[in-house]
């Protein structure tokens, strides 16, 4: 007797709109398959080249997937887990140039290393495909699975140069502080569900605008363990300790996508969660990510002044951007957003060249980043400390860079939001950096080089990189509108039309 099977009713894939995330990962796996089969050559150019054109070929795919967004709103993937709207698009082509920038700058440096080899590239490749996966989570479970394959690749890159003990360490630590942040982002996910009934974020945002709960307690420590452990991958403090510590010992390379693409991935993930998933309870977590701003825009400017490190001066000031971008989470609004994400796409260029910098001035060992051995950079290569100076100025928020315009746009947001205090700090801290910067500036400039000091050698991936990085610092910095046009579009394609779904509400400022 034949038993009659029930059919399962399992959900649609449009792998269109997968499609720049497969090419990232199917990238790295053929780069690995073809790394494994072909003979190790020194000297070799393809698995860079491999790497960039991987990323040209995702940041195509993201292109008529914008216009859909534009035109029909959010894609729902796999029963609305996974989405497409124009944030997920922008922020996609945005990781796309960081791994561009990333693998132009590991080529000369693992050749100048003898680190050569497909596997760093590989794992840059895996990183960016689970940044890309997270920028559209819509599910918690599906945002910590793409948090994860992020993670472990980068915890790798970190100590990828073995024989140089402090990128071991450097591995370590990352290793042991973000297992530990995901284990606290994981238990905030189980109570969230517990309160909620569910981990999709549409529906958390459904569940919470049409229910009071008479105890949000679990509600609550839940959101608290979330803002922890995806704190901890923006390096927001207290969260912070990490940074500091990781991003002077990783290879510098390494460092840039560290500060770039995985930034990137951190801020999209607080923005669903907070602002969109739980945009009903803004009033609960709103004080809190207040605090938290305040605390990274002072821990991360203060601790600045003191390094003569001038990659842990640049960690703690990529703390201080964090703080920055948090106050465009704090508000809450369209504008908000808005800003963060001008500031994120500007942002990339900017710390992408600054270790760039640091990657060549470092030399063979990635051991010269002290202070001095930033002395009269402006004479052995005037060309590298130009491009170091615009960089720097961006970071301080100087008219016509792009740094200015990302800053302008988040405190203009949170004072429409009326968090008059918070802009205050926030120019306050951008003063305190900005001193920071200018001992980098006067060491360049204002100092003569060492009898001993060794010239500068800029392998062609760098320079690609560098002149990019500039032009995009002071590109965006006189003509911002594509940019913010672009920004406001992305934003305004997050609303979901669809009626069986809420749609997503920004509140207004004032």
């Amino acid at each position: 007797m034949l038993t009659q099977v029930t059919p399962v009713d399992t959900p649609a894939v449009e792998y269109s709109a997968l499609l720049p995330v497969l090419l990232m990962l199917g990238g790295a796996v053929l780069l690995m398959t073809l790394g494994a089969l072909l003979p190790r050559r020194r000297h070799t150019w393809w698995h860079a080249t491999f790497t960039v054109f991987t990323a040209l070929a995702s940041a195509a795919a993201w292109w008529p997937l914008w216009f859909r967004a534009r035109d029909d709103g959010a894609l729902r993937v796999v029963a609305d887990a996974y989405r497409v709207d124009g944030l997920t698009v922008l922020l996609g082509m945005v990781i796309c140039a960081g791994v561009i920038l990333t693998a132009l700058l590991a080529h000369g440096y693992l050749r100048r290393e003898r680190l050569e080899g497909p596997e760093p590239y590989v794992l840059l490749l895996l990183s960016a495909a689970g940044g890309q996966f997270m920028l559209g989570a819509n599910d918690l479970l599906v945002l910590f699975i793409a948090l994860e394959i992020l993670s472990i690749a980068v915890y790798v890159l970190a100590g990828i140069h073995v024989r140089r003990a402090r990128s071991g360490e450097a591995a370590f630590k990352y290793l042991i502080l973000g297992a530990l942040a995901s284990a606290v982002l994981l238990y905030g996910i189980a109570l969230v569900y517990g309160a909620t009934g569910t981990t999709n974020l549409t529906g958390i945002q459904a569940f919470l605008s049409s229910n009071l709960l008479t105890n949000n307690l679990l509600l609550l420590a839940g959101v608290a363990m979330i803002l922890g452990g995806l704190g901890f991958k923006v390096a927001a403090a207290p969260f912070h300790a990490w940074a500091p510590d990781v991003y002077e010992g990783s290879p510098s390379p390494v460092v840039a996508y560290m500060a770039s693409g995985v930034k990137v991935a951190g801020f999209a993930a607080l923005v669903r969660v907070f602002v969109v998933a739980l945009s009903t309870y803004r009033t609960d977590w709103q004080p809190v990510v207040y605090v938290v701003a305040v605390l990274t825009l002072l821990v991360g400017s203060i601790l600045s002044v003191q390094q003569t490190n001038v990659k842990r001066l640049l960690a703690y000031s990529s703390i201080s951007h964090a703080g920055f971008m948090l106050v465009g989470i704090q508000a809450a609004t369209s504008e908000g957003v808005q800003a963060l994400a001008f500031y994120l796409a500007t942002y990339t260029f900017t710390v992408a060249g600054s270790f760039g910098v640091a990657t060549i001035v470092g030399r063979r060992g990635d051991n010269a980043h002290q202070l001095s051995d930033y002395q009269g950079l402006g004479k052995r290569a005037p060309l590298v400390a130009f491009a170091f100076l615009v960089f720097l100025l961006a970071q301080a928020g100087v008219p016509f860079t792009s740094g200015f315009l990302a800053k302008f746009y988040v405190l203009g947001a949170a004072v429409d939001a009326r968090s008059f205090w918070l802009a205050l700090v926030a120019m306050l801290s951008s003063v305190i950096s900005a001193y920071a910067y200018l001992k980098v500036v006067l060491a360049m400039y204002g100092e003569d080089p060492d009898d001993d000091a060794t010239g500068v050698t800029v392998p062609v991936g760098a320079r690609i990189a560098l002149v990019v990085s500039v032009a995009a610092t002071l590109g965006f910095g006189l003509v911002p509108a594509p940019l913010t046009d672009t920004a406001h579009t992305a934003v305004a394609s997050m609303v979901d039309p669809a009626p069986e779904q809420p749609a997503m509400a920004f509140p207004t400022g004032g």
